[in-house]
């Protein structure tokens, strides 16, 4: 019998999944770094051709795989953006005093699709085969962007769904910087528009320092470059390399990357040009795809 290495979640309380997921026989083998290591581990065999059944997927889907998920299962009584942050900075997701306050600026509940809740620590459908990630991934990107995301820099929300992570950027950078959001579905686009509007960034929407655009993410938006930051929400098959072009020296771009299984990327441009690359977590994202291949679900 082959021996297979094992995932492991890093808390008791992802255990009802882990027991669904021991219910099937197939599974796929894989290295995965931890992400928060905490002592309370679970962990499950692995062996070859596992696929996630369709509904643990979505569950995965923008959120870190080995995260501590009592955050996502407590979370569920959450009813204030104010307690929704308070809720990651108890658990050491949120450590920055700066991330804690754009999250606490922008209402997420402005940016979900009406009837579900808006504070559940958890990613959720936003129509069009799209998602829009978990409260704790948009921590982790903000604080992995926040030095690239100062008053007056450039940033880039590729794919960026209902708007919420590309109002977050534009607040950071205020009106003497610039946030551009792509979407490749003008019907999300529309939408992230009109849900800005009803947010704190609404102001810097209409002075033209926040934009959200109708485009493929993978070629980025030339018009602003080059980018501080840039911020890739779907998972590429590899990193496009018009968004390395239009990184700026000194500039960090977060991406997941890999198909079946992901990492969080977190790539940064050196004043030479030069890239230097490292894991930052393993994830679950929608795939970066063509308008086309996205609406078919492919």
């Amino acid at each position: 019998m082959h021996q297979y290495p094992a995932v492991a979640y890093s808390c008791r309380y992802y255990m009802p999944c882990l027991k669904q997921l021991a219910a099937f026989t197939t599974l796929i083998p894989h290295h995965c770094h931890r992400h928060y290591p905490r002592p309370h581990l679970s962990t499950l065999p692995l062996s070859p051709n596992f696929h996630l059944p369709a509904n643990l997927n979505r569950l995965l889907t923008g959120n870190s795989l080995f995260y501590r998920m009592e955050r996502f299962w407590s979370g569920s009584n959450i009813n204030k953006n104010k307690e929704m942050v308070e809720h990651l900075r108890h658990y050491g997701v949120i450590t920055s005093k700066k991330t804690a306050e754009v999250m606490e600026t922008i209402d997420r509940a402005l940016f979900v699709p009406d009837g579900t809740p808006p504070y559940v620590d958890s990613p959720m459908a936003i129509g069009y085969n799209a998602t829009i990630s978990a409260p704790h991934m948009h921590a982790m990107c903000l604080q992995l962007l926040e030095e690239n995301l100062k008053p007056g820099m450039h940033a880039l929300d590729v794919g960026s769904g209902t708007g919420y992570l590309t109002a977050c950027f534009a607040v950071m950078v205020g009106p003497q910087g610039r946030a551009v959001g792509v979407e490749h579905i003008p019907e999300l686009v529309n939408s992230s528009i009109k849900n800005i509007e009803k947010s704190a960034a609404a102001p810097l929407l209409k002075d033209g320092s926040l934009a959200v655009h109708v485009g493929d993410g993978r070629q980025g938006w030339p018009e602003f470059a080059p980018y501080d930051a840039i911020h890739v929400g779907a998972a590429a098959a590899e990193i496009p390399q018009a968004l390395i072009d239009q990184l700026k020296p000194g500039g960090r771009m977060v991406i997941p990357v890999g198909n079946i299984f992901q990492d969080l990327k977190v790539i940064d441009k050196n004043s030479d040009g030069s890239i230097s690359v490292r894991s930052e977590t393993s994830v679950r994202y929608v795939p970066l795809t063509s308008r086309d291949a996205q609406l078919q679900g492919s």
